[in-house]
């Protein structure tokens, strides 16, 4: 499968970030293509992180789900993605054909994910097709083992805009062990985007004011987060609370300090997200995670 890697993956804000931490990594297992493991992976799952452009043309991370197989790829480089429900900010208008679009297919049980990125190439409905440019797996650190359930039927609350972070939001990054960044290679509206995991310890990112500060810790050195960030500095921050299907998402510039911040135990650096806006909705995930392993916790 070697011949099958993309030659040079990394795009030049990968690059500057993997020569600013002092390294640089020489190859990587990307590849524009999904390989068998991965093609059987996304339909055991019953929801699949997203990322877009926003309607003011920032990067935007949501959560859409449905049965198992909701997600499936009709061959290596498609991707087929059949919602029943979503939580995310265009949702149901969705990404159109041409759109950028970037995908993460996570399970917490068993600590697997898989990362994708490209465009979309059909529509149907409110189902659409992600071209696959970028295909590659995840190490599972920093992963909270959890048991996924099938909330009961509820209605999801209506969704709310956010100015600033208020006390609810306050609450919930402060018990947050898990969130997902969206980010964006350029302003462009032809830009790279991405949706990563990050995790850590409970309340993990420091709130302070409106800025949130997230430690960055030891990872792949793929940089392809922070190096979207030097090309585009702004980004999207999605977090979940796992015991009420509720969702929020917050928009904002963002900084990176490459030094240790001795307030954040065991991160290399950490970036910046000073929050401009958001939304928030209630119940809007109908599933459940309970947990079952504090693991990678650095």
């Amino acid at each position: 499968m070697e011949q099958d890697r993309i030659p040079d993956p990394f795009h030049p804000g990968e690059r500057a970030a993997q020569a600013r931490a002092g390294f640089r990594v020489p190859s990587a297992p990307i590849r524009d293509r999904l390989i068998s493991q991965h093609r059987e992976f996304y339909p055991l799952l019953p929801w699949l992180l997203v990322a877009t452009r926003d309607e003011a043309g920032d990067p935007a991370a949501g959560v859409l789900t449905g049965a198992p197989g909701f997600v499936a790829a009709s061959d290596s480089r498609t991707l087929w993605v059949r919602p029943d429900h979503g939580a995310w900010q265009p949702w149901p208008a969705g990404p159109a054909v041409g759109d950028p679009v970037a995908a993460l297919g996570i399970d917490l049980g068993t600590r697997r994910r898989n990362r994708v990125n490209g465009r979309v190439v059909a529509r149907d409905g409110t189902a659409f097709a992600i071209g696959v440019e970028e295909s590659f797996g995840n190490c599972p650190q920093y992963i909270h083992v959890r048991r996924v359930e099938t909330a009961p039927a509820a209605s999801p609350g209506a969704m709310e805009m956010l100015t600033g972070l208020d006390e609810e939001a306050r609450r919930l990054i402060g018990k947050a062990d898990t969130a997902f960044v969206a980010s964006a290679s350029s302003p462009a509206g032809d830009a790279r985007l991405d949706v990563s995991h990050r995790g850590g310890p409970a309340g993990f990112i420091r709130v302070d004011g409106d800025r949130l500060i997230v430690p960055d810790y030891a990872g792949n050195r793929y940089f392809n987060t922070l190096g979207n960030m030097l090309l585009n500095p702004r980004a999207g921050l999605l977090l979940v609370d796992v015991a009420r299907g509720d969702v929020l998402h917050l928009t904002g510039a963002v900084g990176i300090d490459w030094e240790p911040d001795p307030e954040l135990p065991n991160a290399q650096r950490s970036w910046s997200l000073h929050v401009e806006r958001g939304w928030r909705r209630k119940a809007a995930i109908p599933l459940r995670w309970s947990e079952l392993e504090r693991t990678g916790t650095p």
